[in-house]
Order: structure tokens, then sequence, then C-alpha cells
């Protein structure tokens, strides 16, 4: 009896091995499900009304800017303006110590005085001269005499109205006055010392009311600007009034006009621009001189442009493409040429249409003729809006709608 149960046994794990061997090879047999189509995300082409623009670098300078010296020699005496404060043409800014240019007016003064009696006395002279060259009383000789010494004279005062006038003007330059209105930087000589005429600076004006704002415009721009002025597709900027936009450093877009008004003559050899210039209202003297701006310039007339989203834009080794889907649901390759960028998307042309459907997102996970399944690309702030549940309405008991009473429908 041991014998026969142990031979039962091992009858039974073999018919157990075997079963296990027989599904090992049906489950080999079995193939594996098909991978599911890459999901990308995918949205037409729009047209819009774009004017192309280019963006330069420049940098920001006052309209008007004066270095205020002295005019004349002398000790700096009074000094009335605070440094960085506003000031209006005329405002007397600082004194010479006018003592010495006094003492020079008297005595310019006196010298005319002197001059002007010996005229009159010369005058007189040459009246009795005419009277008595009537009567050939005087010879010739004496009377041009007289009317030598009367013209003398008459030179003398003319000579000492003119030193009076210097004296004069010397003494008012000893009051030192603002040429325009605009802001004043800090003074560079303090009171007690000398100033030299014409050659020593006590402060710098700038007008900030208006700015200007200097910018270079490459060689290429230059001749495809006035490539499209001479086929009559853009204007020139001397012949009419060409709109610029400026941003700041710390600005991504051009919140600031500007009008162009003035293009230099030549083209600068060394860095191979032209130097341009336009003109900005700063009301609000928001814009200083020496800041840096960017200055978005059009280019030609506004005109119908197709456009796409930036993120649907790949690049192979410099040349730029997009992946469009056909009608059987597969990649399609397509290079294109980009155009300006505006509100995130930018401006494209090559063999595209507005019907075509553009791969917006997923770009890395299908290559040309990939089979795709397809999603219409949502911008993330409109998929918010969408998924927002509108919020609960609740009835309330107005004079129109009242509450059932008690024990009635």
């Amino acid at each position: 009896m041991q014998i026969f149960g142990e031979a039962d046994r091992r009858w039974s794990l073999l018919a157990i091995l075997g079963i296990v061997a027989v599904a090992g090879c049906h489950a080999q047999v079995a193939k594996a499900p098909p991978p599911k189509p890459p999901e990308v995300f995918i949205a037409s082409p729009i047209e819009e009304i774009v004017t192309e623009t280019e963006e330069f670098t420049g940098r920001t300078m006052a309209v008007n800017t004066v270095e205020v010296r002295a005019r004349v020699t002398g000790y700096l005496d009074k000094v009335m303006f605070e440094d960085g404060a506003d000031v209006k043409a005329g405002d007397v800014l600082a004194e010479v110590d006018p003592r010495s240019y006094k003492a020079e007016v008297e005595k310019a003064r006196a010298t005319t005085a002197q001059a002007k009696a010996r005229m009159d006395r010369f005058s007189r002279q040459l009246t009795r001269a005419r009277q008595l060259i009537e009567k050939k009383t005087i010879t010739q000789e004496v009377f041009e005499s007289a009317e030598s010494d009367h013209s003398e004279a008459l030179a003398t005062l003319d000579a000492a109205v003119a030193s009076q006038d210097a004296a004069e003007l010397n003494l008012a330059f000893t009051k030192i006055t603002s040429p325009l209105d605009g802001q004043i930087s800090r003074r560079l000589v303090d009171p007690g010392n000398l100033v030299k005429a014409d050659d020593t600076p006590l402060a710098t004006i700038v007008s900030l009311n208006k700015i200007h704002a200097y910018f270079d415009v490459d060689e290429r721009t230059v001749l495809r600007i006035r490539r499209l002025i001479q086929q009559g597709k853009m204007k020139s900027a001397r012949d009419s009034e060409t709109k610029v936009k400026i941003g700041l450093a710390d600005e991504e877009d051009f919140p600031l006009e500007g009008t162009v008004n003035f293009i230099d003559n030549q083209v600068d050899a060394t860095t191979g621009t032209l130097r341009l210039r336009a003109i900005v209202e700063n009301q609000y003297r928001f814009l200083a001189p020496g800041m840096f701006v960017r200055v978005q310039v059009p280019i030609g007339v506004p005109h119908p442009a197709m456009m796409i989203r930036e993120e649907a834009l790949g690049a192979d080794q410099g040349q730029r493409f997009v992946y469009v889907v056909n009608d059987n649901d597969e990649i399609a390759y397509r290079r294109v040429t980009v155009g300006m960028s505006r509100g995130g998307r930018r401006v494209i042309e090559g063999d595209v249409s507005l019907q075509d459907r553009i791969v917006v997102s997923g770009l890395q996970r299908v290559r040309p003729g990939t089979k795709v399944a397809v999603r219409p690309f949502v911008l993330p702030s409109d998929a918010a809006k969408f998924s927002a549940s509108p919020p609960p309405v609740t009835k309330t008991a107005t004079a129109e709608t009242k509450p059932p009473e008690h024990g009635k429908d």
C-alpha cells in the first residue's frame, strides 16, 4: 500500500507540471496589443492685418543740454539753486563778485560824460566856424580844423559809449542765469572759488519735457527700407511722419511712442549702421537721458498675414518648420519662413494654408509619417475658464414669487 501511494503522488506531480508547460506555451504564442498612436494638439493658422517691424537698441538723450559757465572772471560769491532742482529760463543761478565790475561801469560812464562834453564844445565851435566862413572872416584852413576836431570828438564819444556798454554787460554777466527750462545738476563749484570766464563749468541743465531716443539701423535693413520706398510700399521718414514704438529695459512690450525726426546723412563705416533719432513726449519725466531703450520701427504698410502659435515652430539646422496633420491623421513636414512676433504668435510664409491642422503641442513625440491621435489645442487660461463650474443658483422669495402657504400646493 505504501508503494502504491507513492506512485500516485508522482503521477499527480507530473500531471501538474504538464498543465503548467502547456499554459506557458499558449502564453508565448499570444501577441501583445499594438501601441496607441501618440497624442498631439493641433490648431489652424489665423489671418491678421500686421505691419512688419524691426527692433533696434538705443539710448536716450536730452533735447537740450547746456553747461552753465561764468562769462566773466572772478570769485564765485553766491549759488542760488538747489542741487537737482527745476529751473526756468532767466532764473539767477549764481553770482560772481560784482564790485570790480561796478567800478568799471562807473569809470566808463565818467569817460562817456567827458567825451560828450568835449564833443558838445567842438560842436559849438563848428557852428561858429560855419557862420564865420560864410562871412569869410576865417580862412578855409581854420574851418576844416574845426570840422576835424568835431569828427574826432564824435568818434571819441562813440568809443566811450561802447566801452560803457561793455562794462555794463560784464556787470550783468556777474549774475549767471539759466538759458532754458529744465532740471539742473549738482553744483560743481562752491562759493569762494575763482571761476574763469567761459572756462569753469558750474552745473549742467537738461530739458526733460521731451527727450530724444538715438538708435542705429543696420545696413541690410536700410537697403530693405529704401527699396520699399522706391517701390512705393513705404514712405520716407524725411517726407512723412514715421511713428516708432519704444520699450524700456524692464519692459517686454513697447508702451511709448515717438516720431522719427532725424536721419543721418551717412552710414558709419566702422559699425555699418545708420544713426536715426526719434523724439518722445516725456510729460511725466519718466525717461531720463542715458537710458537704454528698444525701438520698434515699422517696415512697409499694413497687410494680411498668416500667424501661428510660437510653440508650433520647430528648428532643423537653422531652418524653421512645422508639422501638419493630413487627412489620414499622419504627420507631414513643412518648411516655413518666419516673420514678426505678436501676442504669442508669429507670422509665417510657406507651404501652409489657413485650413491646415498645425501641431502645436507634442512635436517631440512624432516624426513625418507618424500616425497620431488629434486633440484641439486650448490655451491654459481658456481651459480653466471652460472647466470652471457655474455657481449654484439659489431662489429667494420676492414680492412676485411668494412661498406656498401651508396646506396648499
